[in-house]
């Protein structure tokens, strides 16, 4: 725990520091002892303040300063401090803020003992015929027109430091008028609040790291899953073009039976097409007024080659038609086989008496033409 206290001169600050420390087990700082201390180790802040303090100077800021970063350090200062008579102005408290912030450290509280500038006066001589009661020697400055002297600065110098720890909520203030054990009961209990505070605070600092590490432990565990449900996807988009490669088969099967049946007909066309063209040179030819000897020979050489790539064409087909009736009836008796080639006979018979009737009316057309 680390502490300031504050309050006027009489105020009680060293009987109730000496108390803290007892019970926190934490160093009290005096400034007039660590200065002393620090002379007498021969640190070089020591030497230092020496000099200034051997020609009559105040030592400064920056000095003390200095003094106070080398005793914190200090291994019995490790579990906390109070410092007592200083920060004694606002820029001594802003570079101690500082110094502790450098360090990694903070203020706990800083613990004001609000007392009557009246009642201090009967303490100081209350104080000083104890003490003289007792034998000992009071203080040169403990004397009331002493006292009085140092109120005064108190006021102009180090009062202003309520209003600077009011402001960063730090200020706990305590009334100093009680007894002495009043008065230690009552820092012992805003002291505790302050440590109550302080743990909730670090419970809820706690618990939101915890909070944010569970956020992020989920977040990297649906990371893998967001990308084997991309690896499905991909793997099922990847499987799908399998299905239209099965259906293509239909159509190429349909498209040979179509080549087939495109091929039995080829002959029928073919004889198609050489009467039409025939009709068509008939007609050219009928718009013309005469015909030379060397049109009517042009014209029977037509019919001729006409006639012969008909003959060619339905002898082709009779073939196809023999073969394709001999295929389906390899596996039958002989009587079969006789039966279909009599059925081929028939077919090519037909055909030819259908050509030859063809040229016959080809022939009379280009007589008629002549």
């Amino acid at each position: 725990m680390r502490l300031i206290l504050l309050g006027p001169p009489g105020a009680g600050k060293g009987t109730q520091a000496a108390r803290l420390v007892e019970r926190h087990g934490i160093v009290q700082l005096s400034t007039g002892d660590m200065l002393r201390a620090a002379v007498a180790a021969g640190t070089p802040i020591g030497l230092k303040a020496k000099d200034i303090m051997a020609a009559g100077g105040l030592v400064p800021d920056e000095v003390v300063i200095g003094i106070i970063s080398d005793r914190i350090d200090q291994d019995d200062a490790a579990q906390g401090f109070i410092l007592d008579g200083f920060p004694r102005t606002v820029p001594q408290a802003e570079a101690l803020d500082r110094l502790l912030g450098d360090k990694g450290f903070d203020l706990d509280a800083v613990v004001e003992l609000k007392v009557n500038e009246g009642a201090l006066l009967d303490r100081v001589e209350t104080r000083v015929a104890e003490m003289r009661a007792r034998g000992e020697e009071p203080r040169a400055d403990d004397n009331a027109e002493a006292l009085a002297k140092r109120l005064s600065a108190y006021r102009a110098q180090t009062e202003p430091l309520v209003d600077y720890y009011s402001e960063k909520r730090k200020l706990l203030t305590v009334d100093g008028m009680m007894t002495i054990d009043e008065v230690t009961r009552e820092i012992g209990r805003v002291l505790d609040a302050v440590r109550a505070a302080d743990a909730k605070k670090d419970a809820k600092a706690k618990g939101t790291k915890a909070a944010r590490a569970k956020r992020t432990v989920k977040t990297g565990a649906n990371k893998p899953a967001t990308k084997a449900k991309a690896a499905k996807s991909t793997s099922k988009s990847a499987a799908k073009p399998k299905a239209p490669k099965k259906a293509a088969a239909k159509p190429a099967a349909k498209s040979g039976a179509k080549a087939g049946s495109a091929k039995k007909s080829s002959a029928k066309q073919a004889v198609g097409k050489t009467s039409s063209s025939k009709k068509v040179v008939a007609k050219k030819a009928a718009g013309k007024p005469a015909v030379s000897k060397a049109g009517k020979a042009a014209v029977g050489k037509s019919a001729k080659a006409g006639l012969k790539k008909a003959a060619k064409a339905v002898a082709k087909a009779g073939k196809k038609a023999a073969k394709g009736a001999a295929k389906p009836a390899a596996g039958k008796k002989a009587a079969g086989k006789k039966a279909t080639q009599k059925a081929a006979a028939a077919s090519k018979t037909k055909a030819v008496a259908k050509v030859q009737t063809r040229g016959k009316q080809a022939k009379k057309v280009t007589k008629k033409r002549a």
